[in-house]
């Protein structure tokens, strides 16, 4: 019996050892709209450093095809938080879907419009009356290239048309067939495809290049009831973001990424050079915001040109509801 009261004993003080956080682990499904560990780096870093751990969570991250699957699988209730693009995410706001962006992953815009190397384009209007190949249809590559598109008075179906290639060797072989003449591409995509022989060259106009990217979302009811787990989340990734952008730790984040894709990171070289691109993405625009910051003024812009280009029937009543910043401070109070 001595032996087992000392068992006990022993056991009861490393339990009143625990922090609340590892006491009880909250687990979540993270959807991202595609298979890159790179693209969210910060994800990824602060699943291999523990952040999330500290924070007594536990992320298994799911990646399906695009935006409009992330935003499905949040509203079903199959994802806790996801990644979609904010086209997307107001165009489902428009059908009634009470989805909210709360971080800002991509500051920048994560998307160009590219064409080859030797192409005779020199500027989007040089493509009426090409094909331009996007990743999915619903992508949200597509609404950025019709903003682009309808500011020149060139509008989808008449002028130029879509065409859906996927990504990696079904694009390669969609411009090797010549089935397209340009690309809407992700960063990842642009890199993969010169990668493999086809040098790109971007035309996307200055101002678009502002247009922030995909970013962390939840439904409204997922906000109310887990706050906590919201902030936890948001000060891991920064915590990871900051991490990752540390030259010191260019090593560790590599193999951290890799650990999330370890095919993406088989070619060391391409995987350090996407890892480059898509943390300049990940920089605010202005250096004076936080990370995961949303400036509102953009928030417009996006609406505004939606609704130019068809991909929304008119403004939504209250942009403001589509995002919050409540939980920004916070974020990057952590040390």
């Amino acid at each position: 019996m001595t032996g087992m009261k000392r068992m006990g004993a022993a056991l009861l003080f490393a339990m009143s050892m625990l922090s609340p956080a590892s006491a009880e682990v909250k687990e979540l499904t993270i959807v991202v709209p595609n298979p890159s560990a790179i693209n969210v780096y910060p994800l990824h870093v602060a699943v291999g450093e523990g952040y999330f751990a500290e924070e007594g969570l536990s992320v298994k991250v799911e990646a399906v095809n695009g935006s409009a699957s992330v935003l499905q699988l949040l509203a079903s209730g199959q994802g806790d938080i996801g990644q979609p693009g904010p086209a997307p995410l107001l165009a489902a706001r428009a059908r009634g879907e009470d989805v909210v962006f709360i971080y800002n992953h991509f500051s920048r815009s994560v998307f160009g419009l590219v064409v080859p190397e030797d192409s005779p384009a020199k500027t989007p209007a040089d493509l009426k009356g090409v094909t331009i190949g996007v990743g999915t249809a619903d992508g949200a590559e597509v609404g950025f290239t019709r903003g682009i598109m309808n500011d020149l008075g060139l509008k989808d179906g008449a002028d130029y048309e879509f065409l859906a290639i996927g990504d990696g060797g079904t694009a390669v072989a969609a411009f090797l067939n010549k089935e397209v003449g340009a690309y809407a591409a992700a960063v990842a995509d642009s890199a993969i495809i010169s990668s493999r022989g086809i040098p790109l060259r971007e035309i996307t106009p200055e101002p678009y290049l502002d247009y922030f990217g995909n970013g962390w979302a939840v439904t409204r009811k997922f906000l109310d009831e887990n706050k906590e787990t919201v902030e936890g989340f948001g000060r891991a990734l920064v915590r990871g973001t900051k991490f990752g952008l540390d030259p010191a730790n260019r090593d560790a984040t590599l193999k951290h990424v890799a650990a999330g894709n370890p095919q993406e990171s088989e070619d060391p070289v391409f995987a350090a050079a996407l890892l480059t691109a898509i943390q300049g993405r990940t920089l605010p625009v202005d250096s004076k915001d936080p990370f995961g910051y949303m400036p509102p003024a953009a928030w417009v812009k996006w609406q505004e040109s939606l609704v130019a280009s068809g991909g929304l029937e008119k403004p939504l009543d209250n942009i403001e509801e589509a995002y919050t910043n409540q939980f920004v401070e916070t974020w990057n109070a952590a040390k």
